[in-house]
């Protein structure tokens, strides 16, 4: 079992961090086996690659949360549904 109590963090936090680096490296991944991944112009009317839709997305993602966080007593798990939506709003429209 791993101590992460010199860091005072929990496994949540762990988990989170441990989710965003998981998806940095399945984008390295799909980007070493379809290079290039056609760049795109879309809602935002400038080009974007599939990493700056990640970007894009897990930054939309975390003032997600914090607005929830400030408007909000339920439970993060619903705001995990509307980042999830989000995610896959910015993949296709972006």
């Amino acid at each position: 079992m791993i101590d992460l109590s010199w860091m005072a963090w929990t496994w949540p936090t762990a988990i989170f961090f441990i989710a965003i680096f998981a998806l940095i490296a399945l984008m390295g991944v799909w980007e070493y086996a379809v290079p290039g991944g056609g760049p795109r112009v879309g809602i935002l009317r400038f080009e974007t690659t599939r990493g700056d839709r990640l970007f894009v997305s897990l930054l939309g993602s975390a003032f997600i949360c914090l607005g929830w966080l400030w408007a909000t007593d339920l439970s993060l798990w619903y705001a995990l549904i509307v980042c999830a939506a989000f995610f896959a709003l910015v993949f296709r429209t972006v």
